[in-house]
């Protein structure tokens, strides 16, 4: 059956036009890659309620900090790279510290600015985004997904950090799934091992459960969309009721999903758990797929990881 195909960051698009259409305290400001962020397609709607700041990051946290101040609900948006890197005392200082309603979108997310190289290649962003006090980490899966954690984070109090693809992965979850901020989905059954996956990888854990049950192993797949506040009770079920995890993500495995969960289950529930991410290494250029392959992250990788979760037990 054939999959259709759409960036994240068209959900991210999308959502700012529904909020702009609803709440006219919506507003959103760019650092000058628009078109690249979809922010240019409410720029185009709302021209007067969207601001280009420049190249220059920590003027937008700035800017938006103050927006919010009066009243506003601004979403900051660049690449995650940029944003996460170069306005993180902004973010931590202006935004957090004093827990403003700035919303800040990072493109570009995970691998799929794999021929920009490293250093667009924004793969640290959840561990430094999700290190902050008061803020929010949500990692859509796909472009629906992202349209809903949009719109979402735009009707919540306080600072979210939306990350974003560039490339287009598939779309598999509807419009008719349940979505809230820190309550994961179920998206299969079953009792030997659970993989708990974020971002457009999700689609490869799915993947990886089919191949699994054509060896006879049951497995649950989680989308912990959102990596804080994490859905500490999805994570501890998991664990009493399948004893084996593996965490999957587009990012540094230390401090980012595989992070998270370890931590929970270290003081809670001790589990076999391993971890299919980036693990401490800059990455090399390439397409996402040819990255996705040398790096581990597509759904053999996984079955490997559930069979050696499970053997662990």
């Amino acid at each position: 059956m054939d999959v259709k195909m759409l960036p994240t960051r068209d959900g991210y698009g999308h959502g700012l036009l529904e909020l702009g259409a609803t709440n006219p305290d919506v507003l959103v400001l760019d650092a000058d890659l628009a078109k690249s962020t979809r922010s240019d397609w409410f720029a185009a709607k709302y021209p007067d309620r969207f601001f280009d700041i420049g190249i220059a990051e920590q003027d937008m946290i700035g800017t938006a900090a103050g927006l919010s101040l009066g009243g506003k609900i601004p979403f900051a948006t660049t690449y995650g790279v940029f944003v996460a890197g170069r306005a993180w005392d902004q973010i931590r200082t202006t935004v957090c510290y004093s827990n403003l309603n700035v919303k800040i979108a990072g493109a570009h997310g995970g691998i799929s600015a794999g021929g920009d190289g490293a250093t667009h290649q924004a793969l640290e962003d959840i561990a430094l985004m999700r290190v902050l006090p008061n803020m929010r980490v949500i990692v859509p899966c796909d472009a629906i997904e992202a349209r809903k954690a949009t719109v979402a984070a735009g009707n919540i109090q306080g600072p979210c950090f939306l990350r974003f693809a560039r490339e287009a992965t598939p779309v598999f979850t509807t419009e008719g799934d349940f979505f809230a901020i820190g309550k994961a989905n179920v998206l299969r059954n079953g009792n030997d091992a659970t993989i708990i996956a974020a971002g457009p990888i999700v689609y490869e854990a799915l993947q990886a459960f089919d191949l699994l049950a054509a060896e006879g192993i049951s497995v649950r797949v989680i989308n912990m969309h959102t990596i804080k506040p994490l859905d500490e009770d999805a994570v501890l079920a998991a664990a009493r009721e399948t004893g084996a995890i593996v965490t999957a993500e587009e990012a540094q495995i230390n401090g980012g999903l595989g992070g998270a969960v370890s931590e929970i289950l270290a003081r809670h529930q001790p589990t076999p758990v391993e971890m299919v991410g980036i693990a401490d290494t800059f990455l090399e250029c390439g397409t996402p797929e040819e990255l996705a392959e040398k790096y581990g992250l597509t759904a053999k990788y996984l079955v490997n990881a559930v069979k050696k979760a499970i053997a662990r037990k």
